[in-house]
């Protein structure tokens, strides 16, 4: 079956099966309810993506492509970069939901995708670079910094209302960023806190990276 333009199509259809994927899952989706979201039919799904499982990890890339593309990261300033992918998760909660029934249903067994691991060795090699330049610690190894980066962004997301009290919801943003510039910053930028611990930069300093993080981004994320 034809259409006039099987790219809309195409992106309606992934659109729609977003919202499904992340109440359902893959296994409680439906295809008919994900066709008439959509505005197909359910004959025109099959035209696309063999099955359903086909069109949930199609909606995974879909994913990793919106991120790349709309939050790019800097590596240079790794706590605006975990702010704007907060921004996103708070914005779009169906794209975490999503997630969490990806790795719920796929778990150790998925498949690697292509398009995570291309975007994952980017940011890695990204951020080696920037270690290179001095603006990223080398006290960790790249992928160790990439892994807390994306922990702390989305560890607002999905958690129960008592968790997410423990913080006023005013600062959720600013606590990842300031957290992810704190554990990231290089050792010549660090000064000892009256506890011994080491931190990077005053919140008071406006030549701090941290102040980066009071902005907010409404992106797909």
């Amino acid at each position: 079956m034809r259409t006039r333009d099987p790219e809309t199509k195409r992106r309606q259809l992934l659109e729609s099966a977003l919202t499904e994927f992340a109440a359902y899952g893959v296994s409680g989706a439906r295809v008919d309810r994900v066709a008439k979201r959509a505005g197909i039919s359910a004959g025109l799904v099959y035209s696309f993506y063999e099955n359903k499982d086909g069109l949930f990890e199609a909606v995974f890339d879909l994913i990793v492509e919106q991120t790349v593309t709309t939050v790019p990261m800097n590596a240079d300033d790794l706590g605006e970069y975990a702010g704007r992918l907060h921004d996103g998760g708070t914005t779009h909660p169906e794209i975490l939901r999503f997630v969490a029934w990806y790795q719920l249903e796929r778990g150790e067994t998925a498949t690697r995708r292509a398009s995570t691991t291309a975007a994952m060795a980017d940011k890695v090699a990204a951020i080696a670079d920037a270690q290179k330049r001095g603006t990223v610690t080398e006290t960790l190894a790249p992928g160790e910094v990439l892994a807390l980066v994306l922990t702390l962004a989305n560890m607002w997301q999905l958690r129960e209302p008592d968790f997410q009290d423990l913080v006023p919801r005013s600062r959720h943003r600013a606590t990842v960023a300031e957290a992810v510039n704190r554990l990231t910053a290089p050792e010549t930028h660090r000064t000892t806190a009256p506890s011994g611990r080491a931190h990077g930069g005053d919140r008071s300093d406006p030549s701090s990276s941290s102040t980066a993080a009071t902005g907010g981004f409404p992106v797909r994320g």
